[in-house]
């Protein structure tokens, strides 16, 4: 019979876990400080200034073990907080985890998550500086990642103005795609469906934004029309989209189409891909990997608004929680 967390208990549970961090690929040299072990992990900041950020992600509401094993949910658990580091315009540099555990879940479960965490966790320069491990009725996983400015402004979602350029980085519609697939019962595309269970950001698409001259930036987590409708207001901005510009994966368009449906209904209203979405001065070059998708306005009689090509979208905007 497998071991469980149950059997191992904390103490033994939280050695087994600190010992996989000794030597994980990723962190910078010197960043942390004091790893884990102690109360508190202690990270470098060179110019003084901590970019931190946090998520929650819940078993049947986040992830389903059957649909995503151990390692997928690690890898996403990472990647959806390093991306909101980037979508500051900063660089990952370390995360702490939060794991609540029912005591029949399988030690091998927890070494496979840990797994996911680490690859991910590497794959974006960030250190596994510590966490908690508790007792619960399902899986819950919170994460806490922090990043370096590196003597750099902060780049916010309400720095967008009349005439910039809104640019997107990133895969958009996919990791929803795969969700509808999975749903269906399916397997594949298995483009898709990894898309859904481990996303891949562009982490160093940040810093190359805000070196790049962004004024905006965000992170696409709950769908392109949600998100940018959030730029639009925190910059009192109105942004128009136009459909014709946006990245459409070939694999994507032919799953609509044998869904008899629009693509732009998981490219506008999907999230969970992690793309970032930016501002950039009129007529400036975009960084590498960037594409223009549409344009700032100065509001109307509507106020802050996104619209695409030129309306109102038909599309029903992406995720929220406590609606959705």
């Amino acid at each position: 019979m497998a071991q469980t967390v149950g059997d191992l208990g904390e103490i033994a549970l939280v050695d087994r876990i600190i010992a996989a961090t000794r030597g994980a690929k990723g962190a910078r040299k010197g960043v942390v400080n004091v790893g884990p072990g102690d109360d508190a992990a202690v990270l470098a900041a060179p110019d003084g200034r901590v970019v931190v950020t946090t998520d929650v992600l819940v078993e049947g509401r986040h992830f389903r073990r059957d649909w995503s094993s151990a390692e997928d949910v690690g890898v996403k658990a990472v990647a959806e907080n390093l991306a909101d580091i980037a979508a500051m315009g900063a660089r990952p540099t370390g995360l702490v985890i939060g794991l609540a555990l029912p005591p029949e879940t399988e030690v091998a479960w927890v070494d496979g998550f840990l797994a996911g965490v680490l690859a991910e966790a590497g794959r974006g320069g960030a250190a596994l500086a510590g966490g908690d491990v508790v007792r619960a009725d399902a899986i819950y996983v919170s994460v806490t990642a922090m990043g370096d400015l590196e003597d750099r402004d902060a780049v916010l979602r309400s720095g967008a103005r009349a005439g910039d350029v809104i640019a997107v980085a990133g895969r958009l519609g996919c990791a929803a795609a795969g969700l509808a697939v999975l749903s269906r019962g399916f397997r594949s595309p298995r483009a898709l469906v990894d898309a859904h269970r481990r996303p891949e950001p562009d982490y160093a698409a940040g810093v190359r934004a805000a070196e790049g001259g962004a004024r905006a930036l965000m992170d696409v987590s709950d769908g392109l029309l949600l998100d940018a409708e959030r730029m639009a207001v925190a910059s009192g901005v109105a942004i128009d989209i136009d459909s014709g510009a946006i990245p459409l994966d070939e694999v994507l368009a032919s799953t609509a189409a044998a869904y008899n449906l629009d693509p732009l209904t998981w490219v506008l209203g999907g999230g969970d891909d992690h793309a970032l979405l930016a501002a950039f001065p009129k007529g400036s070059a975009l960084p590498t990997g960037f594409t223009a998708i549409g344009t700032a306005k100065k509001p109307g009689e509507e106020g802050p608004r996104v619209t695409v090509d030129g309306r109102a979208p038909e599309v029903v905007p992406g995720f929220e929680h406590f609606r959705s």
